[in-house]
């Protein structure tokens, strides 16, 4: 298992940036490379180039590109002799579609290394992870400007590296109702996060820092229970 998993809702509030990747620096060592996985539209050095900023801005380390062209499936060996991992924002089906043939190969180079992953990198973290859509069962639950190219909720192969099913950018873009639909499916939990906040997960511990609320989604007696959490606040093990 990873040495910690952190999960970021989106968002580029520069204030906060510290809060929100230094747990994830913290634990990548002194200077570390860090690995920025980014599936690339044609834009794929100008996107990365976004997060190298904000990693460097934290705390002295060395961000390299790693640039999927968009249909194609992550090379495990690009990640060479990196120090921790950055699955950044974007298309979240094409980043599960580049990672998840490669799942088995990216948690064992985990083992010892971090992960952060933003936006649709916190989403595809989770085994069964929520990629899209904006209906259920054909009846609108969210706005079609959040439904990621997809009509109908998927709900595809993750990374599994953490047991719940992770939403995000959910008050900006308001995606809970979706990540509810998801858990009242599947029976198992789910986190809502917030842009500008991170949940970490680093021995058993799931830990929030940022400005914004996590809401966690579980279900019990045929009926979907939502706990709000925010800064400095710890989830309980579920």
């Amino acid at each position: 298992m990873t040495t910690g998993v952190h999960l970021i809702g989106g968002g580029w509030d520069a204030a906060v940036a510290p809060s929100v990747y230094g747990p994830f620096l913290a634990q990548a060592g002194g200077n570390p490379e860090v690995a920025c996985l980014v599936i690339d539209e044609g834009d794929g050095e100008t996107q990365f180039d976004r997060w190298a900023a904000a990693l460097s801005a934290v705390a002295t380390c060395r961000p390299v590109p790693v640039l999927v062209p968009l249909g194609q499936i992550l090379d495990p060996g690009g990640l060479a002799g990196a120090d921790a991992l950055l699955v950044c924002g974007g298309l979240t089906p094409a980043y599960a579609a580049a990672v998840a043939p490669v799942s088995s190969q990216l948690r064992a180079w985990l083992a010892d290394r971090p992960y952060c992953g933003f936006s649709a990198g916190a989403s595809i973290a989770a085994t069964a992870a929520v990629t899209g859509g904006w209906r259920w069962d054909g009846r609108p639950i969210i706005g079609e400007d959040a439904a990621e190219d997809l009509d109908e909720v998927t709900v595809v192969p993750g990374l599994g590296l953490v047991p719940f099913t992770v939403e995000v950018h959910a008050a900006q873009w308001g995606t809970l109702p979706r990540l509810l639909a998801a858990v009242g499916r599947s029976g198992h939990p789910g986190l809502a996060i917030d842009e500008n906040t991170v949940v970490s997960v680093v021995g058993g511990v799931i830990s929030v820092v940022g400005l914004g609320y996590v809401h966690l989604a579980t279900v019990g007696d045929g009926a979907v229970t939502v706990r709000r959490f925010a800064d400095g606040a710890r989830i309980p093990s579920f």
